[in-house]
């Protein structure tokens, strides 16, 4: 079975390479609306809520998590997939899903287990979101993990401009020779319009950086000026919540209108013709590339390595470091059932896990737990 009206380079249920493991299935459902399913309803991805964006969970319930921003990213995603006519069922699976690997305290979670993991294979959150999908969710009869079409898992490591960035051994097993679908594709950029633009709102509410500060971006200016044309008197709050959803509909049609463009330019025809390019055929403009940079190179300075968002990541790095040492000392801290892997795991993979499935709250909570004397075990 198959979706009508896809176009011909789009990845279709009745070309999917399957499931690692046969299992019988309780109704009909199309392939990629199994996984899409399938994900949502996994611990991982609960456990997304609490787990940092850019603020940790108790600066406020504003600020997006790793969950809002999968949720938007599958929004984007969806509206990119329908204009170019691709799965939309697989584009969602893969928006939900490319976060499920990622630590407590975002990248510097990340590059604290990396380091480190240094001897013991290093941490990757794309490897490790394959990780959880094969090996780590125990909820089906018959095998570890969700059991995901080789396509969907093929989206999660693949999920990067560059294959490398997840290890050379992680995309064995995936055609590393080859482009990953175009639904995959878009999800590299559907995920960076989401993150930025919402890191603006998130970094404006927070008083992190200014509007002053934005206008020095071309981009922002820009699409400031049409909304003060469009919408003459607007208040300064629906100002700048129409300016970025007016920058990520300008993103949008740019990214749709470059690759139309490259489909047309290489007569993509088929899902093979995707899978033979040399490049990905997923990409901004030349000039929307270059105004983009300006803006990620904005966020970096002025929000990233804000000072009170540097205190946090300094806090993050030291906690995270002593617990790891600590259940490296004493694995005897672990629950039992992640003592249990050891045999097959390896104890030091097996608190690697443990750490990087923490939200920020239980993160610090655990922390609490190991060094405050008056706190409950």
């Amino acid at each position: 079975m198959r979706r009508n009206g896809l176009a011909g380079y789009a990845a279709t249920s009745d070309q999917s390479r399957g499931r690692a493991h046969e299992e019988p299935h309780k109704d009909n459902r199309l392939v990629y609306e199994r996984d899409r399913d399938r994900i949502i309803h996994c611990a991982a991805f609960r456990r997304l809520e609490y787990k940092t964006q850019v603020f940790v969970n108790h600066e406020g319930d504003y600020y997006r998590t790793r969950l809002t921003h999968s949720l938007e990213v599958a929004q984007i995603a969806r509206g990119i997939a329908r204009n170019l006519r691709l799965n939309e069922d697989l584009i969602e699976a893969l928006s939900l899903s490319h976060d499920l690997g990622h630590t407590p305290f975002g990248h510097t979670g990340e590059e604290v287990l990396n380091r480190l993991m240094h001897d013991h294979g290093g941490f990757e959150h794309n490897r490790q979101s394959l990780r959880i999908v094969e090996k780590l969710e125990h909820r089906y009869p018959g095998f570890d993990g969700l059991n995901l079409s080789w396509e969907t898992r093929e989206g999660i490591i693949k999920h990067s401009s560059d294959y490398d960035s997840a290890g050379s051994d992680a995309i064995d097993d995936f055609a590393p020779q080859l482009r990953a679908t175009l639904e995959a594709q878009i999800i590299d950029l559907a995920d960076e319009i989401a993150y930025n633009n919402h890191d603006i709102d998130d970094g404006l509410k927070a008083g992190y950086i200014k509007l002053a500060d934005l206008s020095q971006v071309e981009l922002w200016q820009q699409t400031w000026l049409k909304i003060s044309s469009k919408f003459p008197g607007l208040d300064e709050r629906r100002q700048i919540l129409q300016t970025i959803s007016h920058l990520i509909g300008a993103l949008i049609r740019d990214l749709v209108s470059t690759t139309t463009g490259k489909l047309k330019q290489y007569n993509i025809r088929s899902l093979e013709d995707v899978r033979r390019q040399p490049l990905n055929l997923a990409c901004f403009s030349p000039q929307m590339q270059a105004l983009n940079r300006d803006l990620k190179k904005f966020l970096f300075v002025k929000l990233y390595k804000h000072y009170k968002v540097e205190r946090m990541r300094v806090k993050a790095e030291r906690f995270l470091t002593l617990l790891f040492e600590n259940y490296s000392e004493n694995p005897s801290l672990l629950p039992e059932k992640y003592q249990l892997r050891f045999d097959e795991f390896g104890i030091e993979r097996v608190i690697c896990d443990y750490i990087a499935s923490m939200t920020d709250r239980y993160a610090q909570d655990e922390y609490k737990r190991l060094y405050e004397p008056f706190e409950r075990a």
